[in-house]
């Protein structure tokens, strides 16, 4: 225990409170608890002072986890107490959302207590400044920071006074018909499949559909804490149902979401899974030839270069960042951005808030079917040859302990091989983890996880023959480096 000043604060839990690609996750009742969430809350409260005047309302929102809505109201609770007015949301609520209306509503911001995709037993929470998008690292630098200057214990007065509810759908739906071309999506009267995966999409991303004419069929469609026994995530076995609802129908398309609706996933015709990259490629594209929209390319270190190849052959603007979308939406703050992705399933494009969102992005899917005519199969594999493709992309996820993560990160650091499957090693990148650039064109990526205990090796290649064996080889690189 530490004593600080007039309260007595546990190092060890503080210790656990830390903010990674987007905001602060922890399993429920374990480290992320009430009393925690009261200290996290009156770290962003501190900071809050030093931005906005009390004049500004702080939204809070929730996504469908369990206790989810009373950690949200134990934060408006705090907040009020501390002279803040609050409006929280009248039900759970999809990130990009809430980030519209933090910028809408002309908020001090707005606390979004969710875990994404990440399983049942978290819970997490993340500070969306007004500017609508991911809080960059100055401003979570300073909420860590003053986590170890606040209390833990409950407001002394709860000011229900200065506590609303609010439904934050309206503008926001009203803001994405103003992004996508209605007319030509019911024009095309798409069959459309639709997995909620128990997330808080749902009465968002079938309204939409409904709203466009699309014909649908949905799943899933209501709040289930445990998520059906898996995960909130719209990839692998998580859309077994959703492909199987494609295949059995031949649906043009199927669409999905995670936890809180800032992910997309996408199932095609035939009943394939698109990966992120592939979806980035097809929208680039879409954007350019069907909209006649203009900006930069931004990608995260572990995004597909083939982006790079578009942006080369449209005379666009490219810009890579670490991975994290909070480094996206600032870029996206700061030029035209035509749109910002990474290979995890986020994006967003020119003219929406600089926040991820797979609502959008799902929509931004059914718009291009509905411009071109024709199966999405065949636009993603047109998109990819027109970036001069394919690349095959991989990703190893190793549950390895802190101290061989740092391990292997100074290893590859300090003494980086010459060459990986017998490809010489030209470039070793620091940008985010360490990223080994081979002489083909080909990349690996090692780099820790920011909300999960993983290492992550991302490689993109021109042969699977050829990623095959750089898996092989970096496996047994990094088996080596443990076993030291």
């Amino acid at each position: 225990m530490m004593n600080i000043g007039w309260q007595t604060v546990n190092a060890s839990q503080i210790g656990k409170i830390k903010f990674g690609t987007d905001g602060w996750r922890g399993i429920i009742a374990d480290d992320f608890t009430f009393a925690n969430v009261r200290r996290v809350t009156r770290a962003i409260a501190s900071y809050l002072e030093t931005a906005y005047t009390k004049s500004r309302p702080v939204l809070v929102a929730y996504d469908t986890r369990f206790l989810a809505e009373k950690f949200a109201r134990t934060a408006a609770e705090v907040l009020a107490e501390l002279g803040w007015s609050v409006k929280i949301t009248d039900r759970d609520c999809p990130t990009p959302v809430i980030a519209y209306n933090a910028r809408y509503l002309n908020s001090a911001g707005a606390l979004m207590f969710t875990a994404s995709h990440n399983p049942a037993p978290y819970c997490g929470i993340k500070y969306i400044p007004d500017y609508a998008g991911p809080a960059t690292p100055e401003i979570t630098d300073t909420i860590v920071a003053n986590i170890f200057g606040v209390e833990d214990t409950p407001p002394k007065f709860i000011r229900n006074d200065r506590i609303s509810t609010f439904n934050p759908q309206p503008e926001y739906l009203k803001f994405i018909y103003s992004l996508i071309d209605i007319e030509k999506i019911r024009h095309a009267r798409l069959r459309v499949k639709y997995d909620a995966l128990y997330s808080t999409s749902r009465g968002y991303l079938d309204t939409v559909l409904r709203y466009c004419g699309c014909e649908l069929e949905t799943f899933h469609a209501y709040r289930d804490v445990l998520f059906g026994g898996g995960m909130p995530e719209p990839q692998g076995k998580q859309l077994t149902q959703l492909v199987a609802a494609v295949q059995a129908d031949a649906a043009d398309l199927g669409l999905a979401t995670d936890g809180d609706s800032d992910r997309f996933g996408i199932v095609d015709e035939l009943g394939n899974i698109l990966t992120p990259n592939a979806v980035l490629l097809l929208l680039a594209r879409h954007l350019i030839e069907n909209k006649g929209k203009t900006g930069a390319i931004v990608r995260t270190v572990a995004t597909t270069r083939l982006l790079d190849n578009f942006a080369v052959k449209y005379r666009l603007p490219l810009y890579e960042t670490p991975v994290g979308f909070k480094y996206i939406g600032e870029k996206m703050r700061e030029t035209t951005v035509l749109i910002g992705g990474e290979e995890s399933g986020g994006l967003s494009v020119i003219g929406h808030i600089p926040e991820k969102d797979g609502i959008l992005a799902n929509m931004l899917v059914a718009e291009a079917i509905a411009y071109a005519g024709k199966p999405l199969s065949q636009l993603v594999a047109e998109a990819i040859a027109d970036a001069d493709g394919p690349l095959y992309n991989h990703r190893i996820d190793l549950h390895l302990s802190d101290a061989h993560k740092a391990a292997i990160i100074d290893s590859f650091t300090q003494n980086p091989p010459r060459a990986i499957a017998g490809i010489a090693v030209k470039e070793v990148s620091r940008k985010d983890g360490v990223k080994l650039y081979l002489a083909e064109g080909s990349w690996i990526l090692l780099r820790p996880s920011g909300t999960e205990p993983l290492m992550r090796v991302y490689m993109e290649t021109n042969s699977l023959d050829k990623q095959d064996r750089i898996v092989m080889e970096m496996e047994r690189a990094i088996g080596q480096i443990g076993n030291r």
